[in-house]
């Protein structure tokens, strides 16, 4: 049985035409499967461990990070991944791409459905599910649901949705695309229910934050609301953001346990500078952690940041960009007293184009800022043993201050300065005592635009390879965009004739000051909201004419540019 049901869950792609082979016998999972509790936690924790897998991480990966300034591809490598991602970082991007599948996030979709729609009976037939264990397992899946879904919104934009669970070849699979907004509305709805019955966020154990808890859902439904507001300019979606932000730092403060050298009380519960690193991305789950995915082998994090074939590989598919080197106002950091400089990357200092990503990667810590010069640390290929984290307090602490400082009127308004000082507080734990002075200083930031900038720097210098950065600056360049309608699809815009929003210049010049020659040529191809998302994949809308490719991608599966 356990056969079939994995299968199922690796062989689905619930969004497309399905390979009906790959479809066990509906009548043969029912009599079978779903008989007790223990039926339901494989599948819930199934759920969970498919969103682990290389094939999503990976995604996860160059989605949010690769295709903004953070990341490059390293040169002495030679295989189809590499192929698929010289495509992305050329900005010539066909719909055959290996990254534009959707097949594993929708996968995890439909076995969270599945589980949605046949938990509940199982009650009946096991005394040891109770009520409780029911409400706890759908409110996890709910959520996770809708976090895939936004995942989806925010590369792909207008994407079929579906709460059906697929497991039979007999079912109708024609589930056409909504608009994004359409998805979002639906992914809050699902938030708010699964709220309800949400995990306690005070358990103990990696369950605290290897399951979605209520500090999970609050901070998706933070993240859903600050995409919305920023595309569709709405003060009070900023105001959600803030409100959830809220919610969870309140729950960080009361579930805080003072550490034995903690004199004060601090305001915000984070680590101090020297023991941040050893605390978020060596020991994992820690205190300030909300929700990551845990990996008993990360390979998709391996292959992409470390060695991306086996022990004999000198790096991953992915490097630092340059941006990541010496520091500067045109750098990432200010001042090589942050310990940042240091943690986030090997080798920096050194004038190379691109640094290895030594956040999640290197096992060791520092106490004290290092030396420059610092090489690779010896780490085995099997058995990666990460986990690649979601969500984390500075995140949210940056969020809400990103929503304050939309919210705005003025540099006068005193809003502006509390979030100055979220801010200041997220950056000030980087640096020891000694060095506080290299700090953020207030008179430097104080308009809402100088703001705004600095938040996307500071999220950039804490957050980087974290999968965050290129949906930070797609948030950056539509508050800056007139035009855009999340309310319909493009493809239904260009049959209207609808002009497709041109991108903020700004924007596109963040994204092209990685690379050191053809910065230009691939702005260019990058003009509209269109070319922000991945392509259809090819595999589907060839078998499935319901489904309307993104018409940013020519007939011949290339970027267009459109002018």
């Amino acid at each position: 049985m356990k056969k079939y049901i994995s299968i199922l869950l690796g062989g689905l792609m619930m969004a497309s035409c399905v390979d009906t082979v790959l479809l066990p016998d509906d009548k043969t999972v029912d009599e079978d499967f779903w008989q007790s509790k223990s039926d339901v936690s494989m599948m819930v924790n199934g759920a969970y461990s498919k969103m682990t897998g290389a094939d999503v991480i990976s995604k996860l990966i160059v989605w949010g990070g690769f295709r903004s300034d953070e990341l490059l591809l390293v040169s002495n490598i030679n295989d189809g991944t590499r192929n698929s991602l010289l495509e992305i970082e050329e900005v010539n991007i066909e719909t055959t791409n290996a990254f534009s599948a959707w097949a594993p996030i929708y996968s995890v979709i439909n076995n969270c459905n599945i589980v949605l729609q046949k938990a509940e009976p199982v009650m009946s037939i096991d005394p040891n599910y109770t009520n409780g264990d029911y409400e706890t397992d759908r409110s996890q899946m709910l959520a996770l649901r809708a976090l895939c879904y936004f995942y989806l919104v925010r590369t792909f934009r207008d994407v079929p949705y579906t709460t059906t669970a697929y497991m039979n070849s007999s079912q109708d699979m024609t589930i056409r695309q909504l608009s994004p907004d359409s998805v979002l509305v639906n992914c809050i709805a699902d938030l708010e229910e699964a709220e309800k019955n949400a995990l306690s966020a005070a358990a103990s154990g990696w369950q605290r934050v290897g399951w979605i808890n209520k500090e999970a859902i609050h901070s998706i439904l933070a993240d859903i609301y600050l995409w919305r507001a920023s595309v569709m300019h709405n003060p009070e979606d900023y105001k959600k953001c803030v409100e959830y932000c809220d919610k969870v730092i309140e729950s960080k403060r009361a579930n805080h346990v003072q550490g034995p050298m903690e004199t004060v009380v601090k305001e915000y519960p984070l680590y101090d500078a020297g023991e941040a690193y050893n605390e978020i991305f060596i020991n994992m789950n820690s205190e300030e952690s909300i929700f990551e995915l845990q990996s008993g082998n990360n390979s998709g994090l391996c292959s992409y940041y470390f060695k991306y074939k086996d022990n004999n590989s000198t790096t991953g598919y992915l490097q630092a960009s340059s941006i990541f080197g010496a520091t500067g106002t045109s750098n990432v950091y200010a001042s090589g007293n942050d310990f940042r400089y240091w943690m986030n990357t090997f080798d920096v200092g050194s004038g190379a184009a691109s640094f290895d990503v030594r956040k999640m990667i290197g096992q060791n810590m520092y106490t004290a800022l290092p030396t420059k010069g610092i090489a690779r640390e010896a780490r085995q290929y099997g058995n990666f043993r990460q986990n690649f984290i979601i969500y984390r307090l500075t995140d949210i602490m940056l969020m809400k201050a990103e929503a304050m400082t939309q919210l705005a009127a003025d540099k006068a308004d005193p809003i502006l300065r509390s979030a100055f000082n979220i801010v200041q507080y997220v950056n000030n734990r980087s640096y020891d005592d000694a060095a506080k002075s290299d700090s953020l200083k207030w008179n430097t930031y104080a308009d809402v635009q100088r703001m705004e900038e600095l938040i996307l720097a500071e999220r950039l210098r804490e957050l980087c390879f974290e999968g965050k950065r290129w949906y930070d600056l797609l948030r950056y360049n539509y508050r800056h965009v007139e035009g855009v309608d999340y309310t319909t699809t493009l493809a239904d815009m260009e049959a209207a004739g609808t002009p497709l929003p041109k991108n903020h210049n700004a924007m596109l010049d963040l994204i092209g000051r990685k690379y050191t020659e053809g910065a230009a040529a691939r702005k260019a191809k990058m003009r509209s909201e269109a070319n922000l998302y991945m392509p259809i994949p090819r595999t589907d809308t060839d078998v499935c004419d319901w489904l309307k490719q993104n018409p940013a991608y020519s007939d011949n599966d290339q970027f267009t540019q459109n002018d």
